[in-house]
């Protein structure tokens, strides 16, 4: 029998297994082990979107904006050093005064936009919290690759050569 929605054991059972309650915007958002995010410490903005919306297009406010700072986020605080370094290393650029800032209007339903805007923040904290990338072994072009440049540039020279005119020697 499949778990129902508001069944806490199952929201508990969806954020061990990665979700991050992604598709609940009421739930914590767990982004790693290290990083859960209260519902409280995300804010949100509502405006009216542009684009289609039938009879509601003018009085909904779909479009959603999602704020959270991470400064001064208790769970960055709760983090360890080297990955509240790494985060904040990371997520300078997308800094907006201190906070990061999605904005989300590509639905025509207000709640749809907040599960995408979760979506987003999740997925940039976790690329943020993530290891860095390994270190480029740098390598050699094989011999064969060489000589074959080596003639490729051989004959270039031998067609520019032939074009020349007779008796310019």
């Amino acid at each position: 029998m499949p778990a129902r929605r508001d069944d806490p054991a199952a929201t508990a059972a969806s954020n061990r297994a990665g979700t991050g309650g992604a598709h609940r915007i009421d739930v914590p958002l767990r982004v790693s082990g290290a990083l859960v995010l209260a519902v409280d410490e995300l804010h949100w903005r509502f405006s009216r979107s542009s684009g289609p919306g039938g009879q509601g297009v003018n009085t909904a406010d779909s479009r959603v904006e999602l704020s959270w700072n991470p400064s001064r986020s208790p769970s960055v605080a709760t983090m360890p050093d080297h990955l509240r370094a790494r985060l904040f290393d990371r997520l300078d650029r997308q800094l907006v005064n201190g906070e990061i800032v999605i904005t989300v209007s590509e639905h025509r339903a207000q709640l749809r936009n907040r599960e995408t805007a979760r979506r987003r923040l999740l997925h940039l904290l976790q690329q943020a919290l993530g290891p860095p990338p390994a270190n480029r072994r740098p390598s050699r072009p094989t011999r064969g690759s060489i000589e074959r440049r080596i003639a490729g540039k051989k004959a270039r020279g031998q067609v520019k050569a032939s074009r020349s005119r007779p008796g310019d020697d």
